[in-house]
């Protein structure tokens, strides 16, 4: 039996031990980073990228998302060339946008995914991603549950393919996943009980889901640890609503909204995974695109971020 001594050693030993592993946890905690996905200043970018990168980097963004990759070219620039332009400017690309279709990338025959997928996780990893991340879902991939599977076990493989680069595969989502079913199963489901997260990440994006019924708290509860990206938005009613029956709301300044943005965003740092923030926004409410980026930052940086 310990003596009272030796009891009270062994207790110190043990709260020291525990007061350790507490602090290597925070030290181990990931940092975060917050981004701006460069669509939100698409026509900038278009008319003069080298031009809107630089207001970029010189108004406090670090990192950037691309979102225009064509013909083995960002923005007009070969991968190599584009990383030059980031890297003067001190900037970094973690990720970036390209849709996955299985038409183009993927061959059947071969079970196999095409030169132009293979050149696509090439041309990323030049560029210093940490994720090639797929935008977008085609509608022919998601009538019916075994096609969507299937397609989510080409997620699964680009995954692996990106992974022999350092990098991980991700999907980000719109408001369709949320929106519609298939054999009862919301398609959002469908997606993250089909996908590895050791090779699939997941970008949320907090503002898209909104008008097909998904709430972002929601979302990260039930699947915590699965977000290690975000695309940051908020939402408002749109004043001249399209006609296609979901573009109902529309982004806006951050903390303008209806979003509840900070306490997503907090959600997300927390439980979420999440230490990529990426700034979308898309529609402006009479701001020039290049002032909106301006003010979202400013926010960001307010609450902490």
């Amino acid at each position: 039996m310990k003596t009272r001594r030796e009891f009270l050693k062994a207790s110190a030993f043990t709260l020291g031990s525990l007061s350790m592993v507490s602090n290597d946890i925070f030290a181990a905690k990931k940092k975060v980073e917050v981004g701006v996905q460069l669509f939100s200043v698409r026509l900038d970018m278009k008319n003069d990228p080298l031009g809107t990168l630089k207001k970029l980097a010189e108004m406090g963004y670090k990192n950037v998302e691309h979102a225009n990759y064509i013909n083995r070219k960002f923005y007009g620039y070969s991968a190599a060339e584009f990383r030059k332009v980031l890297d003067d400017l001190g900037l970094k690309m973690p990720s970036g946008h390209t849709v996955l279709d299985k038409t183009r990338h993927w061959d059947s025959a071969k079970n196999d995914f095409t030169d132009v997928w293979k050149y696509t996780v090439e041309d990323s990893a030049i560029c210093g991603q940490k994720y090639v991340i797929s935008p977008s879902l085609s509608s022919n991939s998601r009538k019916e549950v075994g096609e969507l599977k299937r397609m989510m076990e080409i997620f699964n493989k680009s995954g692996e393919l990106c992974q022999k680069s350092g990098m991980k595969f991700g999907y980000h989502n719109h408001d369709f996943e949320f929106a519609e079913k298939l054999d009862g199963v919301m398609i959002y489901d469908i997606i993250m009980q089909n996908t590895d997260a050791k090779y699939v990440s997941q970008q949320l994006d907090i503002g898209n889901m909104y008008g097909g019924g998904g709430r972002a708290i929601d979302v990260i509860k039930k699947y915590p640890g699965r977000f290690e990206s975000m695309h940051v938005k908020d939402e408002v009613l749109s004043a001249t609503p399209s006609t296609n029956g979901h573009e109902k709301w529309e982004s806006s300044i951050l903390g303008k909204g209806v979003i509840g943005t900070k306490e997503v965003i907090d959600l997300g740092r927390k439980i979420g995974g999440t230490t990529q923030f990426i700034i979308e926004q898309e529609s402006y409410q009479g701001m020039a695109p290049i002032d909106a980026m301006r003010e979202d930052l400013a926010i960001m940086k307010k609450w902490g971020y």
